[in-house]
């Protein structure tokens, strides 16, 4: 208990520090530069203490709770009793690890559909383009492409190939991409690779590479840990960009065919009574 009162303690220590910057800026820019008043002071000096409480409790949280499960799990799956099956150790190859790819898939679209600075850009999305762009339909399009970046990182580690490979190839496709993607969304795909790797998505994606290069056989914790959330912020650009071609797609095919049905009606002759 006394453990869980320090982390607390310290979290929300570190947590004013780091508002503090924020806030001074805004309050400067608003009474020095503006000369405004802030107005409804009230609520916000209350959403200042919300945010800290919040923030607080989420990092203890996610100190406490989430990053030792995914470090956890990620060295059960990776355990040679659980792959191997009975067969020697030197036998496993890297797809004998599967069970690893699948669930480096599912924690990481699982974090970014509940990731909150995805949430925020989703719903601004929404409502700047009244709609056009479904919200719900850009955080899945995200969680996919962040599903995939972090089951191909999985398979990176495991394999021991390099990061750079990785990166050339993957930055060289969002790059011819983007001349045929949409250009309504390209920026927003852009973002859409940065607003992932956040509070959520971070420390288990995280531990997540430090629990596999920590068991799987020859690897290093420090060269072949770390480079998750590289992939994490390039896979969703393909994603994103990939989910508006298709849509754009859809569109102009349902355009071509309400485009043939009223030509059809035109060309077929009424009959009498429809006269």
């Amino acid at each position: 208990m006394t453990e869980w009162l320090t982390a607390l303690a310290d979290a929300f220590f570190g947590t004013i520090l780091d508002v503090l910057p924020i806030a001074g800026i805004l309050v400067f820019f608003q009474l020095v530069v503006l000369r405004q008043r802030i107005p409804h002071l009230g609520r916000v000096l209350t959403g200042f203490v919300y945010v800290i409480i919040g923030l607080a409790l989420f990092l203890v949280g996610l100190e406490k709770a989430l990053f030792p499960i995914g470090e956890h799990m990620a060295k059960q799956l990776t355990d040679p009793g659980f792959i191997a099956l009975g067969r020697p150790a030197d036998s496993i190859s890297w797809a004998d690890y599967y069970w690893v790819y699948l669930f480096a898939a599912a924690i990481g679209f699982s974090t970014t559909i509940a990731e909150p600075s995805l949430i925020a850009v989703a719903n601004k999305a929404s409502e700047l383009t009244g709609g056009s762009i479904s919200g719900w339909g850009l955080r899945m399009a995200v969680a996919i492409g962040v599903a995939l970046s972090i089951a191909v990182g999985a398979f990176r580690i495991v394999t021991g190939t390099p990061l750079y490979l990785y990166m050339i190839v993957g930055y060289s496709l969002v790059v011819l991409q983007t001349i045929y993607a949409p250009r309504m969304i390209i920026p927003l795909a852009y973002d859409s690779g940065g607003v992932t790797t956040s509070t959520v998505t971070v420390p288990l994606v995280t531990a997540l590479g430090l629990g596999l290069a920590s068991t799987v056989p020859g690897r290093n914790p420090v060269l072949d840990g770390f480079g998750l959330i590289a992939l994490a912020s390039l896979f969703p650009m393909l994603s994103v960009m990939s989910y508006a071609q298709a849509g754009a797609w859809l569109a102009a095919r349902r355009k071509k065919r309400e485009r043939e049905r009223a030509d059809f009606d035109k060309a077929t002759p009424q009959t009498g009574s429809e006269r």
